[in-house]
């Protein structure tokens, strides 16, 4: 017997004599139902219903599937009723909400390969079962059993999300066509509650997500707090601009009387979640080649609504440099000619020249006659382009501010080292005009001295090259460097302040040290910012030598790790997690930036940065980069 033929209540099996594994047509009443007397429609007690779910999910979309299997009891009169949603794996359904007598039983499930809720959704059609722990024994442990049990499918974007169900615990009654129809109507509204949730939800994770990145450029940079504000109630505007739509629709649904306008409005409102986020959809199926896009897409590609989206008029909106998602998909459909899913970002250029960033998502589903068709989702993310691009800006221009401060306590001893070569330069300049002027000019002497000037000459010229790289405005640099130059490089022009501050210094470069892939004038900043914090903490020290350690060693893993130890006052322990925060310092003129700035330059170069107390006074700052970071290829 196939599932759509009838079955003669006559031939029903009894439940005492219960078979485990009876045939699925020996337990189905489908047919039956359809010529049962049926109650007149309750448009009125529908509408009702639905307008009350409407409500729910406006003011707690949380709560929606609950109050839908609540609904469902009550408009069915039935003895229990719930929803059963497929698990992410889909190889199970779980109850996520249930109302009536089965409630105690909410969380459980039945498997999706076999049981009621997987049949259902196998043949695609609404199904009456008459004692299902017959057929499937393991529902009977779910007391009380279910004398009739009444199912129908739901999908969400065209794939099985579920089922929806209302049961019947004794014979005190019957479902009836009228049933059926309810129970359908409830199911188109669960398809469209279902992804509605899901759309809010990702709304919520986009609020956090934007909230997040705003109050890290307000901390960073109070330049940047009007540029918050903006955004901020930008997004606040938008809030209220959905939970006003989501009201409008509940006023609306209330001057509806048919189920199939109830969808309609939630239609409307999937399209208002996709304006809100900007984010579009589109499907395109493989063997017909038809491309279908949502208005939300139209909108973002700046093309005519209802104009038929071909390859060619994609083109005239995508960058010259990149490959749209059509083309991608073709070249992926080409490749494996499998159910790939997968990720991909481009640039379109529209006709005023400006630039829109997207990221896309698509995943493959199969139809019935087991035809590909791909879907879609694309977001316009250039405003979260803008403000990343903005909060990089704000990092860089913090570093240098940061730099140009840590150098200005160097003048004097920029000063000194200048001054010297220019001292040897005029005393050389001096004694070769010397002689040169004597009766018997002294030639040998006169050359000598000459290249004695342009020695001179040179070393200034290197202390000012040093300087201006390091109070240049140039991007990161990466190259393969030696730490233990660039450490010497920061320490000669930190001599002359050592000895001002009577500073021992006190050398340990490794000789087998590995060069690392970095930025010079970065690295040497954070150097430089360990040197005068550690000059500064030894600035009251009077009882002990002002002994100043730099020193660098390998590391297991491929890595190298540079020290700097001071004798200083050290640190609150309790502080120690605090000394990288922006805008925390111990110093009464400091800014509390240097080490921050630090901290963030280290992290760029797949490193950290750490500071620890000594076993005596004192502290030490070190900080470990890998000698090939894994981003060596961007960079």
């Amino acid at each position: 017997m196939t599932v759509t033929e009838s079955l003669d209540p006559a031939e029903r099996v009894p439940l005492e004599s219960s078979i485990p594994g009876a045939t699925l047509a020996s337990i189905l009443l489908t047919e039956e139902l359809h010529r049962r007397p049926s109650r007149s429609p309750e448009y009125e007690k529908e509408n009702s219903a639905l307008a009350a779910l409407v409500s729910a999910l406006a003011d707690s979309p949380d709560t929606i599937l609950q109050t839908l299997a609540d609904k469902v009891l009550e408009v069915l009169h039935a003895d229990s009723a719930g929803l059963s949603l497929l698990t992410k794996d889909r190889k199970r359904f779980y109850w996520a909400a249930i109302a009536g007598a089965w409630r105690p039983h909410i969380g459980g499930g039945t498997p999706r390969n076999f049981g009621p809720c997987g049949d259902v959704l196998d043949h695609n059609v609404p199904m009456l079962f008459a004692h299902w722990e017959l057929r499937y024994p393991y529902l009977s442990s779910a007391m009380p059993l279910a004398d009739e049990g009444l199912l129908a499918p739901f999908y969400v974007n065209g794939q099985a999300a579920g089922t929806i169900w209302a049961i019947i615990h004794d014979k005190s009654h019957r479902f009836d066509a009228e049933d059926l129809r309810l129970l359908e109507s409830m199911g188109r509204f669960a398809s469209a509650a279902y992804q509605a949730v899901e759309s809010i939800e990702k709304l919520r994770q986009e609020i956090v997500a934007r909230e997040k990145a705003e109050s890290e450029v307000r901390e960073l940079a109070n330049g940047l707090e009007t540029q918050v504000r903006v955004r901020t109630e930008q997004l606040e505007r938008n809030t209220r601009i959905l939970l006003d739509s989501t009201k409008a629709l509940e006023r609306e649904i209330a001057e509806r009387k048919r189920a199939e306008d109830n969808l309609r409005r939630s239609e409307v409102l999937l399209t208002e979640g996709e304006c809100l986020s900007s984010t579009g959809s589109f499907s395109w199926r493989v063997a017909t080649g038809a491309i279908t896009w949502s208005q939300e897409l139209y909108r973002i590609y700046e093309l005519e609504i209802g104009v038929p989206v071909t390859l060619d008029l994609i083109r005239t909106r995508v960058h010259p440099e990149d490959i749209s998602l059509i083309e991608k998909m073709k070249k992926v459909d080409q490749a494996s000619g499998d159910d790939t899913a997968f990720e991909w970002q481009y640039r379109l250029m529209m006709p005023n020249r400006s630039i829109k960033y997207l990221h896309a998502v698509a995943n493959v589903i199969r139809d019935r006659d087991g035809q590909r068709e791909y879907i879609a989702v694309v977001q316009d993310v250039t405003a979260r382009r803008r403000s990343d691009e903005a909060l990089d800006q704000a990092r860089s221009d913090l570093a240098r501010v940061a730099r140009v401060m840590s150098l200005g306590t160097l003048a004097a001893s920029i000063a000194h080292e200048i001054n010297q070569p220019l001292s040897g330069i005029v005393t050389n300049a001096n004694t070769c005009l010397r002689m040169l002027a004597a009766e018997t000019p002294d030639i040998q002497g006169a050359v000598e001295t000459g290249r004695r000037t342009i020695r001179d000459a040179n070393r200034a010229s290197e202390v000012i090259t040093r300087l201006r790289a390091l109070f240049s405005r140039k991007g990161p640099a990466y190259e393969l460097m030696d730490l233990n130059e660039a450490a010497q490089e920061v320490i000669a022009l930190s001599l002359s302040r050592l000895r001002r501050n009577q500073v021992v210094l006190q050398t340990e470069l490794a000789s087998d040290l590995t060069p690392v892939m970095g930025d010079r004038v970065q690295l040497q900043q954070v150097i430089l910012n360990l040197f005068l914090n550690a000059v500064d903490a030894m600035s009251g020290v009077e009882d002990r030598p002002r002994q100043l350690v730099i020193k660098t060693e390998r590391e297991k893993g491929d890595r190298v790790r540079l020290t700097v130890q001071d004798a200083g006052v050290g640190f609150e322990p309790q502080n120690a997690d605090r000394l990288f925060e922006t805008f925390y310092t111990t110093k009464s003129n400091g800014m509390g930036i240097g080490l921050s700035v630090s901290s963030s330059i280290i992290e760029s170069h797949q490193g950290r940065l750490w500071a620890a107390l000594n076993d005596g006074p004192g502290a030490m700052f070190s900080f470990s980069v890998p000698c090939r970071p894994e981003t060596e290829g961007r960079l």
